[in-house]
């Protein structure tokens, strides 16, 4: 008889975590494990290696959870003989099954809801919680779902706009992730490609008659909020660096100005914006994404990218350190910036050249000149400043307006005219 009959993964940064359901025939090995057994534990460990040879040979596994039906009876850390068991409740309530969190410096309920995919409340409720003050090397409970899954991974047929970082979305993993599982070594996917993807793809409810119309999914960006509660040494800059959005946004919505003060325990309100991926005419262009509604949001100040220059294929690594009302970007390396000043014929110049910058699996159109002026931030990069780059309908710093040979070249860029 088959010791476990199914298993869920949930990745974190130091790996997966496997829970294993138990066999519900094999009940009476929850009691032998709540008391100890050793004979019983002996078996565990075998039983589990075998599993994880046989169904996950080739996943980073940094911890086992087991569960015996809606029970959380152990916690293994893989690679370990020790086993955690998790005492049995003791009245006639189900017992939630959670894993614990060690909270580290700069942590919030917010980003640890985030790590974990749960509710700030879901975390509160847990721990007994009525405010939303945590402290470093304070031990938190995680909920987590006890409902089995059947298959360690389903098969998902790529669709018209996906990409690897939608895909990851969907899914609760990340683009690496996917790619290790499907052993990739580029972005690159193709529509009616069929990937392997963690976790199990439900099968569609019943449709009760008259069948209902489906709501499309949306093509425009759109925003939700979210909340942020203020810790010591915060500011208005600082927080919004935290959540990829401009300052000038995150005092509008709360109601504040640049010189208001902000006090610890203050909640504030955060705009969360989604920018649904843009088709492409083909695989060589980039999303044509409106800078004041999607491309600010998507390449946020402090992120890398990647910069592949249209016409000559000639890659380079970039950061956004700066600016509003277009993209104020730095080579990442003095080669970096050897690249660049290479694309240009040997020197750099204000003229802008069409290119494609990629960020978090996404390929967007944008037109860059490469002239460098102004503050800098990177220090050793051989750049002395910074250099423009602009997206749709993105505009000058000096007069606030849209600059139409940067425009050009983003068309280029997305396919929309060319070359």
């Amino acid at each position: 008889m088959a010791f476990f009959n199914g298993h869920k993964l949930e990745q974190n940064e130091n790996g997966y975590i496997v829970t294993l359901y138990v066999d519900e025939h094999m009940t009476e090995f929850a009691d032998e494990l709540l008391r100890g057994s050793k004979g019983e534990l002996d078996s565990l460990g075998d039983n589990i290696q075998r599993y994880i040879s046989e169904k996950l040979p080739d996943l980073k596994i940094a911890a086992i959870r087991l569960m015996v039906g809606t029970l959380l009876v152990a916690t293994i850390p893989f690679g370990t003989s020790e086993i955690q068991t998790v005492e049995a409740a003791t009245t006639d309530t189900v017992q939630q099954a959670y894993t614990t969190y060690k909270v580290v410096s700069g942590d919030s309920l917010w980003t640890i809801s985030r790590k974990f995919n749960v509710t700030v409340d879901a975390i509160k409720s847990l721990n007994g919680m009525t405010g939303d003050t945590i402290y470093p090397d304070q031990t938190l409970k995680i909920p987590s779902s006890a409902a089995p899954q059947t298959s360690t991974v389903s098969n998902y047929t790529v669709a018209a706009g996906d990409s690897l970082w939608i895909i990851s979305r969907k899914f609760n993993t990340t683009v690496d992730g996917l790619k290790l599982l499907n052993g990739l070594t580029a972005d690159t996917i193709l529509v009616g490609q069929v990937l392997k993807v963690p976790g199990t793809i439900a099968a569609p409810a019943p449709v009760p008659s008259p069948t209902p119309t489906p709501t499309p999914a949306p093509t425009q960006p759109y925003v939700t909020y979210t909340s942020h509660t203020v810790v010591s040494g915060e500011n208005g800059w600082t927080i919004s660096l935290k959540y990829g959005i401009p300052m000038t946004e995150l005092l509008k919505v709360n109601n504040l100005t640049q010189s208001s003060v902000l006090k610890i325990g203050q909640v504030l309100k955060i705009p969360v914006h989604i920018v649904p991926v843009m088709q492409t005419p083909g695989a060589k262009y980039g999303e044509n994404l409106d800078w004041w509604t999607g491309a600010q949001y998507v390449f946020p100040i402090g992120k890398v990218a990647k910069v592949t220059d249209f016409k000559t294929g000639k890659t380079f690594m970039i950061k956004r350190t700066i600016g509003a009302n277009h993209a104020d970007c730095e080579p990442l390396t003095a080669a970096d910036a050897a690249v660049v000043k290479s694309i240009w014929g040997g020197s750099y110049s204000w003229t802008p050249r069409a290119v494609i910058v990629e960020v978090d699996g996404r390929r967007l159109a944008a037109s860059m000149s490469s002239m460098p002026h102004d503050v800098q931030y990177i220090t050793d990069n051989g750049f002395n400043g910074h250099f423009d780059l602009h997206f749709r309908n993105s505009t000058r710093h000096k007069d606030g307006l849209v600059d139409p040979a940067h425009q050009a070249q983003i068309k280029i860029a997305a396919g929309v005219t060319g070359i």
